[in-house]
C-alpha cells in the first residue's frame, strides 16, 4: 500500500541466470561471432528469399551473351546523344548510333577491337551492328568495317566499291551485307553460318534484315523474299502480303512485315507468343515495327509503343514514360529497345546488363550463384541432420550402457570413419551414370555424406554421457522405474545438447566444402543444375580464370564466406558454452 510499482527487466530481478541464458549472452557479446551469424544469415536468406524470385530457367542459354562482365551499361546512351539521335542501332551486347552531326557512339559491353572506331571516317550516313563486328556508311559513299576480324570481316571487298550510290549496310550474324540504289548486294564474313543466296535477287532488293539464321530482302515491288537455299518457317511467307510491304524486320525466330494499310503481319516459329498481337493493337495503324532476339516492338501513328514476346529481361515492358510523349521511330535489337520521339530525345528499355556477369553458355552469375547456394546449403544441412541423428543415437547407446555394446558401436565407428567419402561418392556416381535421375543423384550425395560423417560425433556424444550417467538424477530416474530410452533421449541428451550442436555447426561447414569439392570435381550435382561447386567446375582453364575472373570469384566467395562465417559461429557457440575453452 503506497509503494511505488518499479517495473524493472527480468536481468534485474533474477541474481541469478540461467544457463541457457549465460549461454545467449556470452555469444552475443562474442564481436566475431555475432559477425559471423549476421553474415551466415544474409547468405542464407539470399541463397532462399533470392532464388524464390529470380526463378532460374535451368535449360537456358544464349551465345549472344557468352561471358558478359558485370555492369549496368547496356543502355547507356551517351548524353550528346539523347537529344538528337539521327540512327540507333542494337548488337549483341552493345549498341551503336549516329547523331544529326554524323558521329557516331558506341556504348555498352564490347571488347578492345569494337572500341576501335576508325579515324577520319568523316560524317557518317548510318550503321549496322552485328553479332560483334560493325559496318558504317559515310556521307561521300564509303563503307568502313571494324570489330572482329575473322572471316575477313574487318576487310571491305573491292566489290562493294563498284556498286555505285550504297542504300544501306546490314551487319548480321558473323557476316556483312551492302545493298546499293539499284538493288544490287555484296556480302561476305562467315557465309557458310548462315543459309544465304543473294544471285536471283540481285537488282531487286530494297531492303535487308537479318537473323542469326538467314537473310530477308525487301523487294522494290513490295515483296518479302527469304534468300535461302533451304525450306524454313521464313520462307512460308503469307500470300496476302506480297506485293503489298512496306517496311520488313526479323527476330530470330519469326518476321514481321508492314503493308500499305497500317496492318502488321508475322510468320515463322509461334515462339514466346510473337504470333499473338496485343489486344490494344486491334485496330490501330501502324508507322514503325522493330524487332529483338525474342520480341517484336510497334508504334501506332499515334505516336504510341507496344511490345510483345519473350519478356525474360523485360525487354517487352514499354515504360509508362512513352505515354506522355509521341514516339517518331523505334530501334530494337536482342534484348535491347530504343523510342526516339519528335524532338530526337530517347528512351530505353530491356537488358541493361547483368550484376554479376554471365558464363561461357550466356547464363546470368547471379541467379545461378543464389539457386546454387539453395542447393549447396541443402545438402550439406541434410547430410549433418542424417550424421548428427546417428551420431546421438549411436554415442547414446554406447555411453549409456557401455561394455560390449559400447566396444561394439565403436569400433563400427572406426570403420565407417575409415571410409573415405570423395572416392566411395566417385565411384558410385560413376557406376550409375546416367542411370539415375538428378534428383536421386541429388539424394544419394546426401544420404552418404550424412551416413559417412557421423563418427566423431557419436564419439563425442558418448563420452559426455559416460560422464553424466553417474550424476544422481540419472541414479533418480532409473530408482523411479523410468524406462531406459527415456532416460538416455529425455534426460540426459539434454543435458550434452549444446555440445552436440556446435559438433554440427562445424559439420555443416565441412559438409558445404565436401559438396563443392565433389561437383567441382563432376561427380555431384551436374549441370545445368547449380551448385557453388559445378560453377567452379566450368573455370578451370587460364583463360577463364584471368579474362572472365567473375566467373570463379563471386561462387569463390560465396562458399568462403559461408564457410567461414559458420565456423565463426562454432567458434562462438563453444566459446559461450565453455568460457574457459577461450582462455587454452
Amino acid at each position: 500500500m503506497g509503494a511505488n510499482n518499479v517495473h524493472t527487466s527480468v536481468m534485474d530481478e533474477e541474481q541469478m541466470q540461467s544457463p541457457f541464458r549465460t549461454i545467449v549472452r556470452n555469444f552475443l557479446d562474442n564481436k566475431i561471432a555475432m559477425t559471423g551469424l549476421i553474415v551466415f544469415l544474409f547468405i542464407l536468406l539470399s541463397s532462399f528469399v533470392l532464388a524464390a524470385i529470380f526463378n532460374l530457367d535451368t535449360s537456358f542459354q544464349d551465345v549472344t551473351q557468352q561471358n558478359i562482365s558485370p555492369g549496368f551499361n547496356m543502355l547507356s546512351v551517351p548524353n550528346s546523344l539523347k537529344k538528337n539521335a539521327r540512327q540507333i542501332d542494337v548488337g549483341a551486347t552493345y549498341s551503336i548510333g549516329v547523331d544529326d552531326e554524323g558521329k557516331v557512339y558506341l556504348w555498352g559491353k564490347m571488347d578492345q577491337k569494337l572500341k576501335q572506331i576508325p579515324a577520319d571516317m568523316g560524317k557518317i550516313a548510318q550503321v549496322s551492328a552485328g553479332q560483334n563486328h560493325v559496318l558504317a556508311l559515310s556521307e561521300d559513299n564509303k563503307v568502313y568495317t571494324w570489330g572482329n576480324n575473322r572471316f575477313t570481316l574487318d576487310k571491305v571487298p573491292s566489290e562493294v566499291n563498284r556498286l555505285g550510290k550504297i542504300k544501306q549496310v546490314e551487319a548480321g550474324y558473323q557476316v556483312s551485307v551492302v545493298l546499293s540504289e539499284d538493288g544490287k548486294m555484296v556480302s561476305w564474313g562467315n557465309e557458310n553460318l548462315l543459309d544465304i543466296s543473294l544471285k536471283e535477287y540481285q537488282g531487286t532488293i530494297d531492303k535487308l534484315v537479318s537473323n542469326g539464321t538467314t537473310v530477308l530482302g525487301l523487294t522494290k515491288s513490295g515483296e518479302v523474299v527469304a534468300m535461302s537455299t533451304k525450306p524454313s518457317p521464313f520462307t512460308r511467307v503469307p500470300e496476302e502480303i506480297q506485293g503489298r510491304v512496306v517496311d520488313l524486320e526479323s527476330a530470330d525466330t519469326a518476321a514481321i512485315a508492314l503493308t500499305d494499310d497500317g496492318a502488321i503481319h508475322v510468320w515463322g516459329n509461334a515462339q514466346y507468343g510473337l504470333n499473338v498481337l496485343p489486344e490494344e493493337l486491334k485496330g490501330k495503324k501502324i508507322k514503325d515495327i522493330a524487332a529483338g532476339r525474342y520480341h517484336f516492338v510497334a508504334v501506332t501513328d499515334e505516336g504510341k509503343v507496344y511490345s510483345w514476346g519473350r519478356n525474360n529481361y523485360h525487354q517487352a515492358d514499354v515504360p509508362n514514360s512513352l505515354d506522355k510523349t509521341k514516339t517518331a521511330v523505334v530501334y530494337a535489337g536482342t534484348y535491347q529497345n530504343y523510342a526516339v520521339d519528335e524532338n530526337g530525345k530517347v528512351t530505353t528499355w530491356g537488358l541493361s546488363g547483368y550484376l554479376m556477369g554471365t558464363d561461357g553458355l550466356g547464363r546470368d552469375v547471379f541467379s545461378r550463384l543464389v539457386t546454387g547456394g539453395r542447393m549447396t546449403l541443402t545438402i550439406g544441412a541434410i547430410a549433418v541432420i542424417i550424421s548428427t541423428l546417428i551420431g546421438i543415437i549411436v554415442g547414446g547407446f554406447s555411453g549409456y550402457y557401455g561394455g560390449k555394446i559400447d566396444n561394439l558401436l565403436m569400433r563400427f565407428a572406426e570403420i565407417v570413419g575409415s571410409i573415405p567419402f570423395l572416392p566411395l561418392a566417385m565411384i558410385l556416381s560413376a557406376l550409375l551414370g546416367n542411370k539415375v535421375s538428378e534428383l536421386g543423384r541429388i539424394s544419394m550425395i546426401m544420404v552418404i555424406l550424412g551416413v559417412l560423417s557421423w563418427p566423431g560425433l557419436a564419439r563425442l556424444v558418448r563420452g559426455q554421457i559416460l560422464a553424466e550417467r553417474e550424476k544422481e538424477f540419472v541414479t533418480a530416474a532409473k530408482a523411479m522405474g523410468i524406462r531406459e530410452l527415456t532416460i538416455i533421449f529425455r534426460h540426459i541428451i539434454p543435458n550434452v545438447l549444446t555440445v552436440v550442436i556446435v559438433n554440427a555447426t562445424l559439420n555443416f561447414a565441412s559438409a558445404l566444402l565436401t559438396e563443392s569439392a565433389l561437383s567441382f570435381l563432376g561427380f555431384g550435382v551436374v549441370e545445368p543444375n547449380p551448385t557453388w561447386g559445378n560453377m567452379l567446375t566450368g573455370s578451370q582453364s587460364s583463360t577463364v580464370i584471368s579474362d572472365y575472373w567473375w566467373r570463379w570469384v563471386f561462387p569463390s566467395i560465396a562458399l568462403s564466406f559461408a564457410t567461414i562465417s559458420i565456423n565463426l559461429i562454432g567458434d562462438g557457440l563453444r566459446d559461450a558454452i565453455d568460457p574457459k575453452s577461450a582462455e587454452r
